[in-house]
């Protein structure tokens, strides 16, 4: 890395600071998902200040899009003076519920002891802002790169990337004839290179009885206890199951290097009474009990036998338990993605944390899927990573942060990469 890019970098810390406060200072909050327009004309004007030529794109007529709450995105990019390759990065610009717990305002983007907290900060705000900032002072140190450099604020990432992501794949922006790296700055830690992640499976159960009185529920058939028989199969075989297997992919935290699930709801019966209702519920024996499963796979195991497992657990209580019938619907799946240790953008990004951190990286892959998967699946370029400032563990926790120093490190890196990726070699 170059002593002046280095020095541009650290030159911009209050920048730095700043855009990361006035990015968490819009909240984006998905769901629903607000304020995607305005975070995106916010990144236009900072973006076109700094010679990028700008482009908003609403996903329309996908999930979640309406005119209340519509779909914005927004590319950036920014020509060198010779041909050559583009490198992007990609954030993601909603943020999820803020939740209970909270000691700092949660947009209020307090900075204190080094950090900056808000939702958001970390993931991965802190991330957009480090690559901006890299991004700059690049374009200021080396006038005459080749290629191009993308910047994008995505939508949605947090409910799948629909929105997001994935449109722009589908529209073409992530062609590889069009870009040839890409760098999502997810918070997976300054020293650490994501080179993908498990598969995803999430589908609803319901299990059917029939309503009757609750003072007579031999005349009704109780669709929770049914339900209670789909789970006591779930602790009895599936999760022993899950438990013994593990995969290579180095995934992180250790406990996500097994199959895992997890139940996300469960809704039996009568509905909840609204706010403020003091009255009794009435005496019925419920017809319905759902549950909503989230079942994160293996790069070993195939989305079809995820499928078949719980399918073939299902069907055996048919056949041996009276009177019980279900639906199993699915909602959404992703297949494990997983970039080669030797592909141009993973060795790049070695180089540069072993550059400025001086020592290799550590190479893991993610429990939870990103939007590598659209970049992988839909855009058909393998050629991408998580690469970003932020610890992991802090993701949709309350004081939720980002610190100054870690998003200074993570800008140095990314900006070494675009010197080793977008210079001529004889520089």
């Amino acid at each position: 890395m170059t002593t002046d890019l280095a020095k541009a970098i650290e030159g911009r810390r209050d920048d730095l600071i700043a855009l990361t406060q006035d990015l968490i200072r819009i909240p984006t909050l998905n769901p629903p998902g607000r304020d995607y327009r305005l975070i995106c004309e916010y990144l236009d004007k900072r973006l076109t200040a700094h010679g990028f030529q700008t482009e908003l794109i609403r996903a329309y007529g996908t999930p979640g899009d309406s005119d209340k709450y519509p779909r914005w995105n927004i590319i950036a990019r920014r020509e060198g003076r010779h041909p050559g390759d583009c490198v992007h990065f990609n954030s993601h610009t909603d943020v999820v519920e803020v939740g209970h717990g909270w000691t700092f305002d949660p947009f209020g983007a307090e900075v204190s002891d080094g950090k900056i907290y808000g939702r958001g900060t970390c993931d991965m705000k802190g991330g957009l802002a480090a690559s901006i900032i890299a991004a700059e002072a690049f374009i200021e140190t080396h006038h005459d790169f080749a290629g191009a450099i993308e910047i994008s604020g995505t939508a949605d990432e947090e409910t799948g990337g629909y929105g997001g992501v994935a449109y722009l794949a589908e529209k073409g922006y992530f062609d590889p004839k069009r870009v040839q790296h890409v760098i999502i700055p997810e918070p997976l830690n300054k020293d650490r290179i994501c080179l993908g992640h498990r598969g995803g499976w999430w589908a609803e159960i319901e299990t059917k009885g029939e309503i009757a009185h609750g003072a007579m529920p031999f005349l009704g058939d109780c669709a929770v206890r049914h339900m209670g028989a789909v789970l006591q199969e779930f602790e009895d075989k599936l999760f022993p199951a899950m438990a013994a297997r593990h995969t290579e992919m180095p995934v992180v935290p250790e406990g996500a290097r097994q199959s895992t699930m997890n139940i996300n709801s469960i809704h039996g019966g009568e509905a909840e009474p609204e706010p403020g209702f003091t009255g009794l519920q009435a005496h019925c024996v419920p017809d319905s009990c759902r549950i909503v499963i989230d079942r994160r796979f293996l790069v070993e195991e195939s989305l079809e036998g995820v499928r078949e497992e719980v399918t073939t657990l299902l069907e055996g209580l048919k056949a041996s338990r009276a009177n019980f019938e279900y639906q199993l619907t699915e909602r959404n799946s992703v297949l494990p993605s997983m970039t080669d240790k030797e592909a141009p953008v993973v060795r790049t990004v070695a180089q540069a944390i072993e550059t400025v951190m001086g020592k290799p990286p550590e190479y893991v892959a993610s429990p939870g899927s990103y939007d590598q998967k659209h970049i992988d699946r839909i855009g058909k370029l393998k050629n991408c990573i998580a690469y970003g400032p932020g610890i992991l563990d802090l993701a949709h926790k309350p004081d939720e942060y980002i610190g100054i120093d870690d998003m200074i490190d993570s800008a140095k890196v990314m900006g070494a990469a675009l010197e080793t990726l977008l210079l001529p070699k004889s520089e």
